[in-house]
């Protein structure tokens, strides 16, 4: 039976899914089934990246969405609504980061990257938890960091804080809606192999890096995309206000 046949297709959103990190979750939630929304501030990206995944558009669409917004969310839900019957799956992926010194940052650096990081998340959190629960039946996997969990400031102490402030909202709507179907987790990824990573840091500075991690590689995105996949299945309704980490030893507990 083909993975897309109609008894097997829930459908899952992706914020901040036209690359990256986001692209890579996008793809394998399309791979193991599901129907997926692509959205992401770039609406032009987020089509393309569903068009690759199917290029007829029947099981993946591209969607625009600025997470800063609530009524964005609202607006996408009921496109999704309309276009699939339902939605099942929320990640939150959306994220922004400026690297910037401590006692450089300013109030609107300090904000933009609150806005998306973590005001995007409660606002995806609210909008489709109040929704899966009217259901009774919902996943809600939020994309945490590293930087969340150990102070560290090398995406900038904004991030950092914000990204804890992730973990934290994944325990408070846990506790809000585990009594509902819905289920509230997060994963929180140390540096990873991605292109952009590839792209920006220096050689040097790249390979200082990956002496840092006790296993000695960055991180492979498609595995932490087979994390949040695995909370987001049917049968993970014992898993909630967890935060799962794949950082490589750099933080353990």
């Amino acid at each position: 039976m083909s993975p897309h046949e109609e008894d097997v297709r829930r459908v899952a959103l992706v914020t901040g899914g036209a690359g990256g990190l986001g692209a890579c979750i996008a793809g394998r939630l399309y791979d193991r089934g599901y129907r997926v929304a692509v959205t992401d501030l770039d609406e032009e990206a987020a089509a393309k990246t569903a068009a690759e995944l199917d290029p007829e558009g029947r099981y993946a669409v591209g969607l625009a969405l600025d997470v800063r917004d609530k009524d964005a969310f609202a607006r996408v839900r009921d496109q999704l609504d309309e276009r699939w019957g339902a939605v099942d799956v929320l990640v939150n992926n959306a994220g922004h980061s400026k690297v910037e010194s401590l006692m450089d940052i300013g109030p609107e650096s300090f904000d933009a990257v609150v806005a998306t990081n973590l005001n995007g998340t409660f606002f995806g959190c609210q909008v489709f938890g109040a929704y899966f629960a009217a259901r009774g039946y919902g996943r809600i996997v939020n994309i945490s960091s590293l930087a969340g969990q150990n102070g560290g400031t090398a995406t900038g102490a904004h991030y950092a804080a914000a990204k804890g402030g992730v973990t934290t909202l994944t325990k408070v709507f846990a506790r809000e809606l585990g009594g509902h179907g819905v289920t509230v987790n997060a994963v929180s990824p140390g540096p990873q192999d991605l292109p952009v990573v590839r792209e920006t840091v220096p050689a040097d500075r790249l390979a200082a890096i990956e002496q840092s991690i006790p296993v000695r590689r960055l991180g492979r995105p498609r595995f932490i995309a087979d994390m949040v996949v695995l909370l987001a299945a049917e049968h993970a309704d014992t898993v909630t206000g967890a935060c799962w980490d794949a950082n490589g030893g750099l933080y353990m507990r």
